[in-house]
């Protein structure tokens, strides 16, 4: 989608183990203040959204904001390996340090790949404040083809030219990311997660988007999240599209993401 030239405003999140990257977006017509807040996956920042945030915030009408979490893009490196408790983490730590930093009341929670499982409890742990949650190509659960697919960017990954692709975006923190998602999802001590705990939670109205040739999921990932939340769930699956469907069919994402914000 074409740019509208709009300069997002870029925030320094403090938490105790160091500070946040953020940008928000703001659109030429607002029609909500009610802001849409992206959670990145497992190689991903702020930058790898790309036109995505801006095309959402427009057509929408509502501010995004996207951050960086700990050790990845622009913000500060982590102290230490993620636990194996990261993903609901993420709800009390970094994203609760940005809605207080950024005085962020009600929202609607987004997440990509591991950040929709971030987002199915960030909507969990805020049943009062998160007014909708959209996931996209998120795991419910450690699947053997979500292994397979890690199994294969590692190897990937061990091409210098790929990993700089990494670096560019990571900096010298690129090998604490690749290392944080293969030994994470790899490791026999995390072959049994699953976000069913979680979806319990979600009161508010889910979109749940996957595409069809998801080489990090099956169908029945989401499957599994439209069927297990408590509120009103919508499972679309998107023809021919892969993992990263925001990049991939970025018009086709937005204008399903907007007509169930409207809706809401």
């Amino acid at each position: 989608m074409q740019s509208t030239g709009m300069n997002p405003e870029c925030h320094w999140v403090q938490t105790p183990d160091g500070h946040l990257f953020a940008q928000t977006w703001s659109p030429s017509a607002l029609t909500s203040r009610v802001p849409i807040v992206l959670l990145h996956d497992s190689l991903g920042c702020v930058a790898l959204w790309r036109s995505f945030p801006e095309a959402l915030c427009e057509a929408t009408g509502h501010p995004v904001i996207a951050y960086d979490r700990l050790g990845f893009g622009r913000s500060n490196a982590s102290p230490r390996p993620p636990s194996f408790s990261f993903i609901n983490d993420e709800a009390t730590h970094g994203f609760a340090a940005l809605r207080k930093a950024l005085s962020i009341e009600r929202f609607i929670a987004l997440g990509h790949s591991v950040g929709g499982g971030m987002a199915v409890h960030i909507a969990g742990t805020y049943p009062d404040k998160c007014q909708g949650l959209v996931t996209i190509a998120a795991q419910a659960f450690n699947e053997g083809c979500t292994r397979e697919g890690i199994i294969a960017a590692q190897e990937l990954f061990a091409d210098p030219a790929q990993f700089a692709k990494l670096t560019k975006y990571h900096g010298d923190k690129a090998s604490w990311v690749l290392s944080a998602w293969t030994k994470t999802w790899l490791s026999p001590a995390f072959a049994d997660w699953t976000l069913d705990a979680a979806l319990k939670n979600v009161t508010c109205p889910a979109l749940v988007l996957h595409g069809e040739k998801d080489e990090y999921g099956s169908l029945r990932q989401p499957e599994r999240i439209a069927s297990r939340v408590k509120g009103p769930a919508q499972c679309e699956i998107l023809p021919h599209i892969h993992h990263v469907p925001h990049r991939e069919c970025e018009a086709d994402v937005v204008a399903r993401v907007t007509h169930f914000v409207r809706a809401l």
